[in-house]
């Protein structure tokens, strides 16, 4: 596995301070985000994608924080990796979702890593180093229907063959682990350099939100990919296991820090540029009941979902202390609770934004429904209607849900 660490296509890394525990990784994250809002508004206008951002995050150690303790890491909670995230979101909501699936693929190396896999990666992410993804594919006949295939030769390396698309994060990745299917239909991770022979990625994302993740297209020609580098990632779905749990408490917690940025945005507005409805009698904006009746019922709502997500994530990390299929399934249900409020209270929250600020605040100059736009694309990930169901299906009947990437 040293060998790899040779590959010309790969990026220098950037120079990785190592986070020591839970409290010192929460200080991090919120001196991180108060740097990241400020230009905020003017990246997501001028889709100026955050490189200089993106590399200031892998160097304060975040990136590493869920890395185990035996390799070096700080191997915080769950919980704790959850607050990080709102806290990154609640800044620049595209920021906080480029590492999304970094972290994803750090839990999947934990779970199906060799012991030399897992030393090798770890020793990279501690070392500054970023994962993307390359998941997603278009024109399928649904979001588990991969067709990227991973053919084995007959000395024992594979072969990578196929187009992604929604790949968050590849662009700015050092490795961009690959989800595709070999001979015998399985599901495998492949991790491959950003630069490697074969990869090409192209940044054609346009979504009206989210606009600087540069969640484009990866095309995979024939690129050559060491057996060392494969992971079976099937295994994975075949006992009890939290991979959905994790990925979807990191969305719940970007849509609760998105709700949570709108908000704080929506009052900041109202109390320095709103002017009294006349009709209120008041002087200021702020004094009127009506909104601080409003004001009060967003701020129920965004407390509600801040505190689901701090339940599931709990979750989580009892599940992960002892993992079975009820504390699985306990968790899993917890977190879906988690990410259908937060998704809702996003959407509400982002779009009460003008209700409450009045006409002003539609200016486009000001850039407030970059809040809105935010939390209407990335709430569309994965539909909350099929979370519900899984909700009630084991509230009513005891039917654990299903064992899948997205609950």
């Amino acid at each position: 596995m040293g060998a790899s660490t040779g590959d010309p296509a790969r990026t220098a890394a950037v120079a990785a301070d190592v986070i020591a525990d839970d409290a010192e990784a929460l200080a991090v994250a919120a001196a991180l985000a108060d740097g990241f809002r400020a230009g905020a508004s003017r990246r997501d206008s001028e889709r100026a994608l955050p490189h200089e951002e993106v590399d200031r995050l892998s160097a304060s150690g975040l990136l590493a924080v869920t890395v185990p303790a035996e390799y070096g890491g700080a191997d915080v909670r769950q919980e704790t990796l959850a607050e990080i995230f709102r806290l990154l979101a609640s800044a620049d909501a595209g920021l906080a979702q480029i590492p999304q699936s970094h972290f994803v693929y750090v839990n999947v190396l934990r779970r199906q890593g060799t012991p030399r896999q897992r030393a090798f990666f770890f020793g990279e992410v501690l070392a500054g180093r970023r994962f993307g993804n390359a998941q997603s594919e278009a024109g399928t006949k649904h979001v588990q229907d991969i067709r990227t295939r991973l053919e084995r030769l007959p000395d024992g390396t594979y072969v990578l063959t196929g187009v992604k698309h929604y790949a968050t994060g590849a662009l700015f990745a050092d490795w961009i682990p690959v989800l595709a299917r070999a001979a015998d239909d399985r599901l495998h991770v492949a991790f491959v350099p950003r630069g490697a022979a074969g990869v090409t990625v192209v940044d054609d994302w346009d979504g009206m939100g989210q606009r600087t993740t540069a969640s484009g297209t990866v095309r995979l020609d024939a690129v050559s990919v060491p057996a060392d580098r494969v992971l079976p990632h099937h295994l994975t779905f075949e006992g009890p296991q939290l991979h959905g749990a994790v990925a979807q408490l990191l969305h719940a917690a970007i849509d609760a820090g998105i709700a949570a940025g709108a908000l704080s945005e929506a009052v900041e507005f109202v109390r320095t540029k709103s002017r009294p409805w006349f009709e209120s009698g008041f002087e200021t904006a702020a004094e009127d009941p009506l909104l601080i009746q409003r004001f009060g019922e967003l701020a129920v709502q965004v407390r509600a979902t801040e505190a689901l997500l701090g339940v599931a994530a709990r979750e989580v990390d009892t599940a992960r202390a002892d993992l079975t299929d009820a504390t699985a399934a306990e968790a899993s249900v917890a977190v879906a609770a988690a990410k259908a409020h937060a998704a809702a209270t996003a959407v509400e929250v982002s779009s009460a934004l003008f209700e409450v600020a009045g006409t002003r605040s539609a200016l486009n100059s000001l850039n407030l429904h970059r809040h809105w736009r935010d939390a209407r694309t990335h709430t569309l990930h994965d539909p909350a209607r099929w979370k519900i169901q899984h909700i009630g299906r084991y509230v009513l009947n005891g039917t654990p849900p299903p064992r899948h990437g997205l609950l």
